[in-house]
């Protein structure tokens, strides 16, 4: 029986995650009559080569690695996780600690700003924008620009003085919070942007079109009450699946990739 590899964003730890989407995997083992098991990946780019190779089947991308997940790795997105009255989304905020002489966004200039990686949208893309568009702030002219890889090490970074300020998704920050990973009053924000949507999650292009239904079939008909995935995820909100459109979905996305010179060609 073949083993179908789902995965979830790397935006914290992958061992929080296999615990947090176990029942749900049990749920899709069911409608699928496939033995599911759940993959780690420790940043975006090893997500998106692995299910480009063939080696990972159902997954969750970050809002800025969709665009990429699609137009790279034959992503197909179908739905996302939304509260129980159907709003749904997250903003980047800029957070430094109490203390660390940055009031305002201007006040970043000449120190350093931690990103987590090239293809997150509020840990690099977003963020590298709105400071280009707004403050007229760029990497390496203004700041000097570092990479924590993960929202988590960002914000665990500020919250230790470690990171004069970051870019963060700021639900992971509440999640964090109320997990008891870090105390509130070691951030503090000074930005907050528009809404952006969550992650995305759907299947590989390839599959059997029967096989997409079912998978279909297992997000949309599962009972969060009670499950793994309810107690993770409540904590920002979440209690879930709707279907998604992604190209309406993702289009503020696109347009920031385009303010940023992304180009899918021969990729």
């Amino acid at each position: 029986m073949a083993v179908f590899f789902p995965s979830f964003t790397p935006v914290e730890d992958p061992a929080v995650y296999k615990t947090a989407w176990s029942d749900f995997l049990t749920h899709l083992e069911s409608f699928t009559g496939k033995k599911v098991t759940f993959f780690p990946v420790q940043n975006n780019a090893a997500q998106i080569e692995a299910m480009r190779s063939g080696r990972l089947h159902i997954a969750g991308f970050n809002t800025g690695s969709n665009p990429l997940a699609v137009n790279c790795s034959g992503f197909n997105p179908f739905t996302i996780m939304t509260k129980a009255d159907g709003s749904f989304g997250y903003e980047m905020e800029i957070l430094t600690y109490p203390g660390s002489g940055i009031d305002k966004v201007e006040d970043i200039k000449g120190k350093q700003l931690a990103f987590t990686s090239p293809t997150s949208n509020s840990g690099f893309k977003a963020p590298s924008t709105i400071l280009k568009a707004d403050f007229n702030m760029v990497p390496e002219r203004d700041f000097e620009a570092v990479y924590s890889g993960k929202h988590d090490n960002s914000i665990l970074g500020v919250a230790n003085k470690d990171y004069k300020a970051a870019s963060i998704a700021n639900s992971v920050r509440g999640r964090m919070l109320k997990r008891g990973v870090i105390p509130k009053d070691q951030l503090v924000s000074i930005y907050k942007s528009q809404t952006f949507p969550t992650t995305g999650f759907g299947v590989v292009y390839n599959l059997k079109q029967e096989l997409k239904d079912s998978i279909r079939e297992a997000f949309f008909s599962f009972d969060w009450a009670g499950t793994s995935l309810e107690e993770e995820f409540s904590k920002s909100g979440e209690a879930q699946f709707i279907p998604m459109n992604y190209k309406e979905f993702w289009s503020v996305n696109r347009k920031i990739g385009t303010a940023n010179g992304v180009s899918y060609a021969g990729k």
